[in-house]
């Protein structure tokens, strides 16, 4: 479906005036609610609970001095962050807000673009997103940013490769990679135990393993806490953006909270349906009309929004090698041995057995045993190796050239020179009187 040229001018108008009100609005979202995950109020000062904070928050980025350090790479310094906001804005053009409307006479979705593989474009332009943080660490010639964008780099290798497995068996249930047929195929009624109660199809009940995969592999691919290591304020200072302030440092505040929202909403669509109405209100006649289809759309993203600041809020950070182990030796060989059970059991069955038949209960207790095993393997304890007795070695108090004391517990070594100056200054006995 092509649209003319005014109608995709008045989407991406409509498009980037929704995600910087969005992107204000979670900004004060997020303080308000961690407020109240720690007994405390939030911003309650400017306007009505506090609303205006946000607004505040901005102007005042965008009026700050804007200065560049001289050792800075200036081209790359000032192209970074130009690189993260944009890709962060076109990740958007394939994520559908509704279904098929009619606006001034030409019927069109509620989408800015609908590709064949809307899915793996909507993931190539978030991978260059990541050039934006590994270029303003190396651009700022600072070691701390260039730390933090290395952590950025590894990160994105990592959890970018569950991620895209995670996609994989969307791709194999839906039989497309289109983000409106993805959603569309999820409208299909699902039949719990043989009873028609009106539930939807939605793709995490049966694709449950991809989904809790996805969850984790978006947190990481984020930064957020707590996987927000190449930020990492009390390691790194600020990590790739210790040297931005100004314009500079807004635009990537506004890449981190857009980032948020656009994997959410990747969530919502490949998993929770979408646009479609929210059990039971797809039930009640007239809320499954496709201008209401935004509200639901942005009700399940907020939820996915949620999940991001109670994990800041409850979870600490984690280490960088228990970052790396759990990536590498969890969530990708689960998501490869996930993706192979359901090929098989795709093909094998076909379509029409494992959407109508009992075979949906065995993918289900697959799924089951795949994330309890996933949850026993988070909690084992690492074995570490048995630590080799340390040769004993004379403590030397002048070893390096410096008297110093020894360490507790050692056993000093007794001189015969102190043995021999002990005995010479010991007084003669006294001889007993009779």
């Amino acid at each position: 479906m092509s649209d003319p040229w005014w109608l995709v001018l008045i989407k991406v108008v409509a498009l980037f005036v929704i995600l910087l009100a969005w992107t204000i609005f979670n900004v004060w979202y997020e303080r308000r609610l961690v407020g109240k995950m720690q007994h405390r109020r939030g911003p309650i000062m400017n306007g009505p609970l506090g609303l205006p904070q946000a607004v505040g928050d901005g102007a005042k980025l965008l009026i700050k001095e804007d200065f560049m350090p001289h050792m800075v790479d200036k081209v790359l310094f000032t192209l970074a962050p130009l690189i993260a906001g944009t890709a962060a804005f076109t990740a958007w053009a394939m994520i559908p807000f509704g279904g098929e409307v009619e606006i001034f006479g030409v019927t069109t979705y509620l989408q800015l673009t609908d590709m064949p593989v809307g899915v793996l474009m909507i993931l190539a332009v978030t991978s260059v997103g990541i050039y934006g943080f590994v270029l303003a660490g190396w651009s700022s010639n600072s070691p701390y940013s260039l730390l933090g964008g290395l952590r950025s780099s590894a990160q994105m290798i990592s959890y970018e490769i569950a991620m895209g497995l995670s996609f994989v068996a969307v791709f194999l249930f839906t039989s497309s990679m289109s983000t409106h047929e993805i959603v569309e195929h999820q409208r299909y009624s699902f039949l719990p135990f043989g009873f028609d109660i009106g539930w939807q199809q939605w793709n995490w009940l049966i694709l449950l393993p991809s989904f809790c995969i996805y969850v984790i592999s978006m947190v990481g691919e984020t930064n957020r806490a707590p996987f927000d290591l190449p930020e990492a304020e009390s390691e790194l200072v600020s990590g790739y953006i210790t040297e931005y302030s100004g314009f500079r440092y807004a635009i990537y505040f506004l890449a981190e909270y857009i980032n948020m929202a656009t994997v959410s909403a990747i969530a919502t669509t490949l998993f929770m349906g979408g646009y479609l109405p929210i059990w039971p209100f797809n039930l009640i006649p007239g809320l499954d009309n496709p201008w209401l289809g935004p509200i639901w759309f942005i009700v399940k993203v907020q939820l996915f929004i949620s999940l991001f600041v109670w994990l800041r809020g409850t979870l600490p950070r984690f280490r960088y090698d228990q970052f790396m182990s759990l990536g590498w030796k969890v969530l990708i060989p689960v998501s490869l041995a996930w993706i192979v059970v359901f090929a098989v059991v795709r093909k094998v069955q076909g379509e029409v057995a494992l959407l109508e038949g009992p075979f949906r209960y065995i993918m289900l207790a697959i799924a089951g045993v795949l994330i309890v095993a996933l949850i026993i393997i988070m909690l084992l304890p690492e074995k570490k190796p048995d630590p080799k007795p340390k040769p004993k070695v004379e403590f030397d108090a002048f070893a390096g050239g410096y008297p110093i004391p020894p360490p507790l517990g050692t056993q000093l070594p007794v001189l015969e020179s102190v043995v021999v100056a002990q005995s010479e200054s010991e007084p003669e006995p006294v001889p007993e009187e009779v």
